[in-house]
């Protein structure tokens, strides 16, 4: 029989509606019977592609006797940490506060009023070495409440009050020297021989990647753009990406970046896409533009919705075992590829003995290059091997059970997949990325926004989800932003700037900006949303989004909104820099020579591209299309048609050079 979560809309809810532990999603009714009967909470907190989120549902929620345990002694709520950030984010300070160190799934204890007095992650089903059992844990912690609970609220009212200061960051101003520091301090985590940051296990880390891109250029970061280059090539060749079907994993578990945890997120691929476009530009390797083109392409073919929407995640499991679909045994290889099956071979790592559990992560284990010199061929010839072999494998793998897919909509993932399909639209002269972007950003607005234009932060199979957060809307607004550049419809402008203007409404207070709305629910405390986690901050979105929009509008509100998120995050940017890398790269832009482009006049292309076919992050662009567009963008005011052909304003703070309409001359005012 069903519990309460059948009811529900999340997929990771509801993996667990038939569990006999009689679950409850976090709402009045939950809480209120906690007060009511006056029994601890037990929150478990995860998400859809969570591995360990499977095993410990299998080992412990499926177990009869374990849900007993359960149902007799608390009231407990599911949370999916993806639809409930705001959730998320206070119980996972309270988690790292009490342990140390966090992750998921999160299991917390707490009191009826919500405050957690204990915590912890996986458990397992029985005492291991090291590790108490569940059935151990539930009983101590029962056994506590009934026994010594004045203790427990009291740790509880002090781990509440710490938790509210942890997610208040004190105000501060951003020191001159910041950015300079943060470059150091991602030099010194870098590792140099596989790039990276750290050890195992090793996370991409988009935004301090970002961070590197933004920053090359200046003299006091000459090696900024090489441990980006060595990062991003280092992952291209290991397991973490997928060779067959593009795409990235979330992290591999290694430092080699061999062997992944295989789950596969829209947020990952759509910053990595981005990465590997703009840093393709940078360091002029076409290599890398291939990558982001795959792994837009993998978004589009195997995340894209029905109505135009972006799933948020494939599993790593499949048929129950972590990575089945993507693995191959070396006679499963060699059957599949036929002829030249040992060059291939040593060309994606694959051996007999495998590099997981028997089977072969495919990988490059050497340059294209290399092997045609070993086999005497040349490079397009082994080229047109490897990719007959790579469709070949892809087909068979094609006819596996695929892992499971979290199809519902995260607005503000789906702005960042906005963002990226419209910057390589216009790069690569995709017009199918374009019509994409359009196509999402358009479900967006009629399907994730309520009547009164509140947009929700989820979606999934016409049911929107709980209220947007900080993150939603500095991620769609942005993703609009950059829309509008690279197409000149308006309508993306106009609807980018109606939402910065709710975002203001919404989240922001004297003392900087919540991760929550001012009509959000109340929990213990009120969170904020500084710190990257794995993607950018909301903070962080929020402010790019302001940039970008005041250099549009000249409008004074959005740099004064923009300042108070960078003195709500320059505690961590001075301190901390490796947990804002997105916040920092937004503020170098800030402080770069800002230009502004208006372009007026057909055909607009040939002067956009100078805009586009060159990294450009202090370059804003302004089309006019048509006459109407001079009353909708500040920025096109005065710069009506003059004449037959394309004219380029080059402008700082609305300031503005002699237009020229000669791509050269455009490219001579911008260098």
């Amino acid at each position: 029989m069903s519990n309460r979560l059948a009811h529900e809309s999340s997929p990771y809810l509801l993996q667990h509606k038939d569990n006999p532990v009689d679950w409850y999603p976090w709402g009045s009714e939950a809480l209120d019977r906690a007060k009511q009967e006056d029994r601890p909470i037990l929150l478990s907190v995860g998400y859809a592609a969570c591995h360990w989120c499977h095993v410990m549902e299998r080992e412990s929620f499926e177990n009869p006797t374990i849900a007993e345990l359960m149902n007799r002694w608390f009231v407990n709520i599911k949370v999916d940490r993806e639809e409930r950030p705001d959730i998320d984010s206070i119980y996972m300070t309270a988690l790292q506060a009490l342990a140390g160190h966090g992750g998921w799934p999160m299991t917390v204890f707490a009191t009826p009023e919500g405050k957690p007095f204990f915590a912890g992650t996986y458990y397992p089903p029985e005492d291991r070495p090291g590790h108490a059992g569940f059935p151990r844990v539930l009983a101590s912690v029962a056994e506590a409440w009934e026994h010594r609970r004045s203790d427990l609220e009291d740790q509880a009212a002090h781990l509440t009050a710490a938790v509210g200061k942890a997610v208040s960051p004190d105000l501060a101003r951003v020191e001159p020297s910041a950015l300079e520091k943060a470059y150091r301090i991602h030099l010194e985590n870098l590792d140099r021989v596989h790039g990276g940051f750290g050890g195992a296990p090793k996370f991409p880390q988009p935004p301090n990647l970002e961070f590197l891109l933004r920053v090359g250029s200046r003299e006091w970061a000459p090696e900024a753009w090489n441990a980006l280059t060595l990062t991003l090539g280092k992952m291209a060749d290991g397991g973490i990406y997928d060779h067959l079907g593009g795409g990235f994993a979330r992290y591999a578990v290694d430092r080699i970046w061999l062997v992944p945890h295989f789950e596969k997120m829209l947020y990952d691929n759509a910053n990595l896409s981005r990465l590997y476009l703009r840093a393709g530009q940078v360091a002029d390797r076409d290599d890398f533009l291939h990558v982001a083109q795959e792994t837009l392409d993998y978004i589009l073919n195997d995340l894209g919705l029905p109505d135009g929407g972006f799933a948020t995640s494939e599993d790593a499991d499949s048929e129950g075992e972590e990575g089945k679909f993507y693995v191959f045994s070396a006679s499963e290889f060699a059957n599949i590829v036929g002829d030249h099956a040992d060059l291939l071979a040593g060309y994606f790592g694959v051996t007999p003995e495998g590099n997981f559990e028997g089977n072969n992560i495919l990988h490059r284990a050497i340059a294209v290059e290399d092997l045609a010199t070993s086999a005497g061929l040349s490079t397009d010839a082994i080229g047109s091997v490897i990719a007959e072999a790579k469709q070949a494998l892809l087909e068979t793998r094609n006819q596996r059970v695929r892992p499971g897919l979290d199809d519902k909509v995260v607005v503000a993932w789906n702005g960042l997949a906005i963002r990226a399909l419209a910057e390589a639209g216009a790069v690569l002269d995709r017009p199918d990325y374009l019509a994409a972007a359009e196509r999402n950003a358009r479900f967006i607005l009629d399907q994730c926004r309520r009547a009164d234009g509140r947009l929700y932060r989820t979606w999934r199979q016409g049911t929107p989800g709980p209220l947007a957060v900080l993150e939603d809307y500095g991620g769609y607004a942005l993703g609009l932003l950059t829309l509008y550049q690279a197409t000149g419809d308006t309508t993306w402008y106009q609807e980018a700037e109606s939402l910065i203007d709710e975002m203001l409404h919404l989240f922001r207070d004297d003392a900087g900006f919540y991760a929550t709305g001012s009509d959000a629910e109340e929990l213990i405390t009120r969170p904020t949303d500084v710190m990257d986690n794995p993607s950018a901050s909301g903070n962080s979105l929020a402010a790019e989004a302001l940039h970008i929009s005041h250099l549009l509008s000249g409008r004074s509100d959005r740099l004064v909104a923009q300042d108070a998120l960078f003195r709500a995050g320059a505690e961590l940017m001075n301190r901390h820099p490796t947990a804002v890398g997105h916040l920092l790269a937004v503020q170098h832009t800030v402080e770069a020579d800002n230009l502004e482009v208006a372009i007026t006049g057909s055909p607009t292309k040939p002067l956009s591209d100078v805009v586009w076919k060159k990294f450009r992050p202090n370059v804003v662009l302004a089309l006019r299309i048509t006459s109407e567009d001079e009353r909708v963008v500040p920025l096109l005011a005065g710069k009506g048609q003059t004449g037959e052909g394309a004219l380029a304003y080059v402008c700082r703070q609305f300031a503005c050079q002699a237009p020229v309409s000669d791509p050269k001359s455009l490219a001579a005012q911008l260098d």
